[in-house]
């Protein structure tokens, strides 16, 4: 199935968690945020919370500053 992954189509598999898509593009699972179809999914269900065809992910990164 595919997936947007910040504004980009990524093919994946079926049963996949976004836990699966942050190992999958190579992402540290500290210090960032995912949101699935607009809504934030906690670190802690990232194992659970399985992707849907077309499913709209958004992943943000901290950054220190002001």
């Amino acid at each position: 199935m595919t997936i947007t992954v910040n504004g980009e189509n990524l093919d994946v598999g079926d049963d996949v968690s976004v836990g699966d898509v942050v190992a999958r593009l190579g992402l540290p699972d500290r210090g960032i945020a995912v949101a699935v179809d607009g809504a934030v999914v906690p670190r802690g269900q990232w194992s659970q919370h399985t992707m849907t065809t077309g499913a709209v992910v958004e992943i943000v990164t901290a950054v220190q500053g002001g």
